[in-house]
C-alpha cells in the first residue's frame, strides 16, 4: 500500500448527530417514494434473507482482507476516527479487496460492512481522502441506504449471471433502473457525510477530481472543473434533457462535476458550518422541516421513474422465493470458486 500523506487536522466529534442533519432532500424524497411502493417490504424480507446475507459475507471473507490493527493498521485507525466523528456506535467490519475499479461500497442489511477496492486507496494519496471515503460509506450505513443498495447489487448480479428467474427482460431491467435512480441521489447525502468526516470540503472536491481524472491533480484546475458543471447545468433544451437522462441511466453515481457543485452549494448555504458548530443537537427536527419545501422540487423528477415499479414489484412478490433461492445459489457458487 502506498504511504498516505499524514493529516494533523483536529476534528469535532458530532456526538448524537442523526443522518437527517446532513441528508440531501433529493435522496430523502426518492427513498420515501421507494418505501411507499406496494409489496416492497415483503419482497425485501424474502430475498434479503439471513442465509443470503451469510453467503455474501462468506464470499467477502474468502476474497478480501479484513482490516484490523494487524492488517492495514493505518486504515483501521482512520476507520475508527470516521466512526467517532459521525457517532457510529456499532463499528462495521472493513475489508480491502484487490480490484482495479475505483470504488468503495457498503453491503449487508442486519450487519452492514464496508469494502474498499485497492485501486481507490492507491489513487487517493492522503489520510484525509481515505478518511473521507470511509465517512462516505458510513453515511450510507447511517441513512439506511445499504438495505436497498444490497437489493440492487443482488439484482444486478442476477442479471449479469443470466440466471433463469421469473422476473426477466424489461421487468427486471426497469426495476434495476428505478433503484439506480434513487441510488444516484443517495450519493449526494453520502458526499455530505464525507465532508463532515474530513471537516474539509476541499478534500471531498479533491477526491472527486481524482476519481474523474486520476491522481494527477496538479494537471487539473478547480475553477475549470466547476465551469464544466455550470456548462452542463445550463444546457436545458429538450434534446439536451433527453441526452442527460440517457447518459445517466446505467450510472451508479451522479457525474462528478455535479457532485462537486452540490457539495459547494451545500457549504455556501451555511448548513455545513451550522452542523460543525453543534446546531444539529437542537435543530435536527427543524432542519428536516425546513427541507420539506426543497424536497418537493425533486418529487416530479423521481415519481416518473418510480410509478412503473408498482406492477414490477407485484411480479417480484409472486416470485420472490424462487428469486431468493437462485440468489443464494449464486453466492454459494461464488464461495466454492474461491
Amino acid at each position: 500500500m502506498p504511504t498516505l500523506i499524514k493529516s494533523d487536522r483536529k476534528r469535532v466529534y458530532l456526538t448524537g448527530i442523526q443522518p437527517e442533519a446532513w441528508e440531501h432532500p433529493a435522496d430523502r424524497t426518492a427513498l420515501k417514494a421507494l418505501r411507499a411502493i406496494p409489496a416492497l417490504d415483503s419482497v425485501l424480507k424474502t430475498i434479503l434473507s439471513p442465509t443470503l446475507e451469510k453467503s455474501i459475507r462468506l464470499a467477502t471473507l474468502a476474497s478480501a482482507v479484513r482490516v484490523s490493527p494487524k492488517q492495514f493498521g493505518k486504515i483501521h485507525e482512520l476507520h475508527l476516527e470516521a466512526c467517532r466523528v459521525l457517532d457510529v456506535k456499532q463499528i462495521p467490519e472493513l475489508y480491502i479487496s484487490q480490484n482495479p475499479i475505483l470504488n468503495a461500497y457498503a453491503v449487508g442489511w442486519s450487519e452492514p460492512f464496508i469494502i474498499l477496492n485497492t485501486s481507490i486507496i492507491q489513487t487517493l494519496g492522503t489520510e484525509d481522502e481515505v478518511l473521507g471515503i470511509l465517512g462516505h460509506e458510513l453515511g450510507h450505513i447511517r441513512s439506511g441506504h445499504v438495505l436497498y443498495k444490497t437489493l440492487l447489487h443482488i439484482l444486478v448480479m442476477l442479471s449479469q449471471y443470466a440466471l433463469q428467474i421469473p422476473l426477466t427482460g424489461l421487468a427486471l431491467e426497469a426495476l434495476i433502473l428505478s433503484l439506480r435512480e434513487w441510488d444516484r441521489k443517495s450519493e449526494l447525502s453520502a458526499d455530505r457525510a464525507e465532508a463532515l468526516a474530513t471537516q474539509n470540503p476541499d478534500t471531498v472536491i479533491r477526491a472527486l477530481m481524482k476519481l474523474t481524472g486520476g491522481n494527477m491533480v496538479d494537471e487539473m484546475d478547480l475553477g475549470e472543473f466547476i465551469k464544466q458543471a455550470e456548462e452542463y447545468n445550463t444546457r436545458n433544451s429538450a434534446l439536451d434533457s433527453v441526452h442527460k437522462v440517457l447518459n445517466t441511466l446505467y450510472l451508479t453515481h451522479p457525474f462528478p462535476v455535479i457532485r462537486v457543485m452540490e457539495v459547494i452549494n451545500w457549504v455556501r448555504s451555511g448548513e455545513y458550518d451550522n452542523i460543525l458548530n453543534g446546531s444539529y443537537k437542537n435543530q435536527a427536527k427543524s432542519h428536516f422541516d425546513d427541507l420539506k419545501d426543497t424536497a418537493k422540487a425533486y418529487q416530479k423528477d423521481f415519481e416518473d421513474t418510480v410509478k412503473p415499479m408498482e406492477d414490477i414489484m407485484g411480479q417480484m412478490r409472486d416470485n420472490a422465493e424462487d428469486i431468493a433461492r437462485k440468489a443464494k445459489e449464486m453466492f454459494d457458487n461464488l464461495n466454492k470458486r474461491k
